[in-house]
């Protein structure tokens, strides 16, 4: 019976051994995750009223012991982003952290459960909106109202200055800003384009769409004339989509930029690119707000319009894993360090390209 039962035992210790292993390297793995994605900050759930409704948020604050801190306020670019854009923003709100700024970022309308639909808001609308969260925190007393800024993404652009207009703002972080609606659109027409290699046929095919799209908007037309139009192929285009469009299709930064002068602005440009044209971006900032020599200009080569590497973003398996194991790798590098030294000092113009 020995023979028998002595290569049972070794099977059942082998495989005990095997589940032991999965568990210490499964338990690890865990811990890792853990470690990474714990930020050294305090975030807590936030309600803040506003036009009949309310805005859901999260409030982001050092553990320094301070009374008091600055704020950073948080501006989205386009999309369903909700509060932590997908835990995307906490490598920089501990970033802030180190600074001695909280942070404040809220669900856009629909999304996470909030009320409205964020297709629904004008450029406008979004500037109301983020006045309001200002109000809230200057009212808060762990918020030092004289040291509030705004830090803002790609479609923001066109928010940053309104909201300057309408509230007075320490400080602005912009990041990949877009000046105007339909130039933007067609550069990012062109530069997808390019990027697939695309045949001349396919090139003229999508400009003339285009084309089409811009008429279509400037008559103001209607999602069903907008859909017999492209043949009956929406091409993945909502009414609600084209609602927002048609609302905000005219919009510019050009004018409305005069509002940021004489207060420090960090414009973060990214070269690789493919949403924005940030030559025009920085000559249009240079043009309208250098005389006050309040601005930095800070370039990362690698970075996509995102301000990931290029090279994460270009993979969604690579992004989920960088997300997941590393969120702090995510982001161009010096772009976390970047921004944390000009909040240290904001009135500091001038910044070098990285």
């Amino acid at each position: 019976m020995s023979p028998k039962i002595q290569p049972r035992r070794r099977g059942l210790r082998v495989a005990v051994w095997c589940l032991v292993t999965i568990l210490v390297v499964t338990a690890g793995l865990v811990g890792v995750v853990l470690w990474q994605n714990t930020y050294d900050m305090d975030e807590r759930r936030i309600s803040i009223r506003h036009g009949g409704h309310t805005l859901n948020g999260v409030l982001a604050t050092p553990k320094d012991g301070r009374k008091q801190h600055g704020l950073i306020v948080y501006v989205h670019g386009d999309g369903p982003v909700d509060a932590t854009h997908d835990d995307g923003y906490k490598p920089m709100w501990e970033a802030n952290a180190k600074a001695g700024y909280a942070s404040l970022s809220w669900d856009k309308p629909g999304v996470a459960g909030a009320s409205g639909n964020w297709l629904d808001q004008s450029m406008d609308d979004r500037a109301d909106e983020a006045a309001a969260a200002i109000a809230w925190a200057r009212a808060r007393p762990d918020i030092d109202g004289d040291r509030i800024g705004l830090w803002g993404a790609s479609q923001a652009g066109w928010v940053l200055p309104k909201i300057a207009a309408r509230t007075t703002v320490s400080f602005v972080i912009a990041v990949s800003p877009a000046i105007n609606w339909l130039r933007q659109g067609r550069y990012h027409l062109l530069a997808e384009l390019r990027a697939d290699g695309a045949s001349t046929a396919r090139t003229k095919a999508a400009i003339a769409r285009s084309d089409t799209t811009r008429l279509l908007l400037k008559r103001r037309a209607t999602f069903e004339e907008y859909v017999r139009a492209m043949d009956g192929n929406a091409n993945g285009m909502t009414a609600d989509r084209w609602s927002f469009i048609t609302k905000n299709h005219t919009a510019d930064a050009t004018q409305d930029l005069r509002a940021l002068r004489g207060i420090p602005l960090l414009l973060i440009l990214a070269g690789q690119d493919i949403n924005v044209d940030t030559a025009d971006t920085e000559r249009v900032y240079r043009k309208v707000l250098d005389a006050g020599g309040a601005l930095a200009v800070e370039r990362y080569p690698d970075a996509a319009h995102s301000l990931l590497k290029r090279s994460i973003e270009q993979s969604d398996l690579r992004t989920t894993l960088t997300l997941v194991f590393s969120p702090r790798s995510l982001f161009a590098d010096g772009f976390l360090d970047g921004q944390r030294q000009f909040l240290e000092h904001p009135g500091r113009s001038g910044s070098p390209a990285p």
